[in-house]
C-alpha cells in the first residue's frame, strides 16, 4: 500500500485530487485570482484528520495550505501542487454555553454562523465586518464591537491546535501558554486551529446600522463632522467606516457605514451631524444584530478578481490629505473594467490599545486601518498589475511607511522564489514581539512546515 493509500484509508473526511468529481469546486476561493491547483484537498473531520494530513504532506514533501474561509487574496489558503487542509466542510459548527458565556467555534466556521448562534442567547463576540470570513481571528480581528470588547484575539480563551509534529495540543493561559500567546496574532505560523473558545458578551438583539451615501460635493463637510466625531470623549458603543469609491452608476461617491449599539432613535441622535448633511441616500436603520456583519456582503461577494492592500492612517486626522486621496480614487477608478474602493476604518481603539503590547503576539499602539480593494473584470497580468499599482499608490498616499494590518496584506508570504526567508516583512508586522515569536517558531515548527502567511524565521 502506498503512503497515499494508507493516508486515505485512515482519513475520516473527504480527500479530493484533480481527477475527482468536485475538485474544481474544492479549489475555488473568494478571490477568483487566488485559486491554485492543489495536488490534494483534504476536507478534515477532526483534529486527528488534520494530524494525518500534516504527517502525509511532510512524508510526500507537499507544501501545506490551510483553508478556513479562503478569503486571502494572496492565495494563503491555496497551494499549487500542494496539500490543502480544508476546515470549512466539517469543522464549521458553533456551540454556545450561555451560562459560561463561551462559544466553541470550529476552525472553518464563518462569522455569520457565530453571530446567529450567539445572538439566540442574547450574546455576541467581536467578529469581522464581512460575515462570510472565517479565521481572521489568528491575525488580529477588528470588528464593530472592538470599542467595547477589543480585538478577536483578545476574546480567545482557548484553542485546539495541531502543530507541525502532528500533535494535538490545547492552548490557553495555563496549558501551552507560549503557543496560546503566539496564535493570538501570528496566524497559522504554529499549526492548524481546529477549534476556538471565544468569550461571549451580553448583546441587545437590534442595533442601528447601515449605509449612508454622500456626493463628492459633500466630502469637505463630511470630513469636518468626522473629525469632530472622532474627538468625542467616548466612542465605546459606536463605530464607522467610510469608503471612497464609485456607485453602481459609476458616479463618484462616499459610502459611510454607521453603527450604534442601540435603538434607531439613539443612533440617529448620535449621528445627527452626519445626517444633517443631507446625504443622497440613507439606508441606516434598526436591524437585527446578526445582520450587522453583513453590511458589506454585496460589495465583497465571492468569485471576483480581487487585490487588497492595507496601511495605517496618519497619527492625526488627515483632513487636508483626504480630499486629494478622494480625487485620485476618482481618477484611478475611471476605467469601467475596475472597481476601486478605499476604505477608512474608524473603529474606536482605546480598548484595543489598553492591552499591553506583549500580552498577545498581535502588537498594539495601533492607528486606524485603511484598506484599498481593487476588483478587476479580467483575470490577466495587465489587470493584476493595474490593480496592484492602484492599491500601492493609494495606500502610499495615506502612509509613507506602507505597513498595515497583516490580514490586509497581499504580499504576506515571506518566502521568496528561491526559498529563502524575507524576514523583514514579518518583523515589520509583529514589531517588538518578533524575537519571542522566533523562539516559539523554533519550538513548534523549526522546519517551516507552515509558511504561507508572514513566515517567522525560527530562532537559531
Amino acid at each position: 500500500m502506498s503512503s497515499f493509500d494508507a493516508f486515505k484509508a485512515s482519513f475520516k473526511g473527504d480527500i479530493l485530487t484533480p481527477s475527482d468529481t468536485g475538485y474544481d469546486i474544492a479549489i475555488t476561493r473568494w478571490a477568483k485570482n487566488a485559486e491554485r491547483k492543489a495536488a490534494v484537498v483534504a476536507f478534515v473531520k477532526d483534529a486527528e484528520d488534520v494530524s494525518l494530513a500534516i504527517n502525509y504532506a511532510k512524508e510526500a514533501k507537499l507544501p501545506i495550505a490551510i483553508k478556513g474561509g479562503g478569503h486571502n487574496v494572496a492565495s494563503a489558503s491555496s497551494s499549487e501542487g500542494g496539500l490543502v487542509i480544508d476546515l470549512s466542510r466539517y469543522l464549521n459548527g458553533v456551540t454556545v454555553d450561555p451560562e459560561k458565556q463561551l462559544g466553541y467555534v470550529g476552525g472553518g466556521a464563518t462569522w455569520e454562523t457565530v453571530d446567529k448562534a450567539a445572538i439566540q442567547h442574547g450574546l455576541a463576540t467581536v467578529g469581522g465586518t464581512v460575515n462570510h470570513v472565517a479565521t481572521l481571528a489568528l491575525g488580529g480581528g477588528y470588528g464593530w464591537l472592538s470599542g467595547t470588547h477589543g480585538l478577536v484575539v483578545d476574546n480567545i480563551v482557548q484553542a485546539t491546535v495541531v502543530t507541525a509534529d502532528g500533535n494535538i495540543r490545547t492552548a490557553n493561559e495555563s496549558e501551552n501558554p507560549d503557543l496560546f500567546w503566539g496564535i493570538r496574532g501570528a496566524g497559522s505560523n504554529f499549526g492548524v486551529v481546529t477549534e476556538f473558545v471565544l468569550k461571549l458578551h451580553p448583546q441587545r438583539r437590534t442595533v442601528y446600522c447601515g449605509t449612508v451615501v454622500y456626493s463628492p460635493d459633500q466630502l469637505e463637510p463630511l470630513l469636518d463632522v468626522t473629525r469632530e466625531w472622532q474627538n468625542k470623549e467616548s466612542l465605546e458603543k459606536e463605530a464607522m467606516m467610510q469608503a471612497f469609491t464609485r456607485g453602481p452608476n459609476h458616479q463618484p461617491c462616499i459610502v459611510v457605514f454607521l453603527f450604534y449599539n442601540g435603538s434607531e432613535e439613539e443612533g440617529r441622535a448620535n449621528f445627527k451631524a452626519f445626517l444633517d448633511l443631507q446625504p443622497i441616500a440613507d439606508m441606516a436603520e434598526e436591524r437585527p444584530y446578526e445582520l450587522l456583519n453583513a453590511l458589506q456582503n454585496d460589495v465583497v461577494r465571492p468569485g471576483q478578481n480581487a487585490y487588497m492592500k492595507g496601511c495605517f492612517m496618519p497619527d492625526s486626522f488627515p483632513r487636508t490629505l483626504l480630499p486629494r486621496v478622494f480625487e485620485r480614487v476618482v481618477e484611478l477608478s475611471a476605467p469601467e473594467a475596475y472597481t476601486v474602493i478605499l476604505l477608512l476604518e474608524y473603529f474606536p481603539l482605546a480598548r484595543v490599545n489598553a492591552v499591553p503590547n506583549d500580552a498577545t503576539a498581535y502588537r498594539r499602539g495601533l492607528r486606524p486601518n485603511v484598506l484599498c480593494l481593487v476588483f478587476a473584470k479580467e483575470d490577466s497580468q495587465e489587470a493584476s498589475k493595474y490593480s496592484r499599482d492602484v492599491a500601492h499608490e493609494l495606500t502610499s498616499m495615506m502612509d509613507a511607511e506602507n505597513v498595515g494590518y497583516g490580514n490586509y496584506s497581499p504580499d504576506s508570504d515571506a518566502l521568496s522564489t528561491n526559498g529563502t526567508v524575507r524576514a523583514n516583512k514579518a518583523e515589520a508586522n509583529f514589531g517588538s514581539n518578533y524575537k519571542r515569536l522566533q523562539q516559539i517558531k523554533k519550538m513548534y515548527d523549526p522546519e517551516l512546515v507552515f509558511k504561507k502567511w508572514f513566515v517567522i524565521t525560527p530562532a537559531t
